[in-house]
């Protein structure tokens, strides 16, 4: 199987989540808002990563695509069916089969949003909700991580002083797309999409943003971390 972009790098990715713990408990506090009671729904995660989020919600009726075999395992134990060890492109999925499928964080990794979010919408039920968690390219997390990759480094003279004292791996972020909220946006109005709620957390610069969680707020356009809701 070719080597995937988090294949070596799943138990990094967890350890910076856990080091980083009132960052995540923000975006976990993001995550469980836009879900909302999942009870009785279906549910695809368009690349679940090691189900880290999951974890700390009931998680009985979650599907998963991931294309690490290394995150696939993980998230495998925390209880995700993971029914696909590739890429969200190969999968044939079923039409109006999910209430809910949504991306955390896995749309910063994909080049061609269009032919991906078109076939999402298809599996959805009427009414069925896209929901596209991620960081911004045009938010403070997302120069922070473009810098990081231009230069490809965090340890510069241009960054001095303005670093988290943890910053999200290099390797990760290098390998990101990363988009900004707009665009995603008109790609799914293109795609027919009208309704649309939007929610936001890490609004603090992110060399400040560990010091306490942050509640979620409405929105887009303040978020290092921002999820666009788009009903069916």
């Amino acid at each position: 199987m070719e080597k995937q972009k988090f294949d070596g790098y799943a138990d990094k990715y967890d350890e910076w989540f856990m080091k980083n713990e009132n960052l995540f408990t923000s975006e976990l506090r993001l995550f469980k808002k836009v879900l909302g009671d999942i009870s009785g729904k279906t549910l695809l995660s368009v690349g679940c990563g090691s189900g880290l989020f999951e974890s700390y919600i009931e998680n009985s009726n979650i599907e998963g695509i991931e294309p690490s075999a290394d995150m696939a395992e993980i998230a495998r134990k925390r209880g995700i069916n993971v029914i696909k060890i590739g890429l969200i492109e190969d999968v044939e999925l079923t039409d109006d089969k999910y209430d809910i499928i949504y991306f955390n964080g896995s749309s910063s990794y994909m080049e061609d949003l269009s032919p991906v979010y078109g076939k999402c919408l298809k599996a959805l039920k009427e009414n069925g909700k896209l929901i596209l968690l991620d960081v911004p390219k045009e938010s403070a997390f997302g120069f922070m991580y473009l810098l990081g990759k231009s230069l490809n480094t965090y340890d510069h003279e241009f960054l001095e002083g303005a670093m988290p004292e943890l910053p999200y791996p290099l390797a990760l972020a290098t390998s990101g797309v990363w988009h900004t909220t707009e665009e995603k946006i008109n790609v799914l109005k293109n795609l027919g999409i009208n309704k649309f709620s939007y929610y936001q957390t890490l609004i603090k610069n992110p060399l400040y943003t560990n010091e306490e969680a942050e509640e979620v707020s409405e929105g887009y356009k303040s978020g290092g971390y921002v999820a666009i809701i788009a009903e069916k």
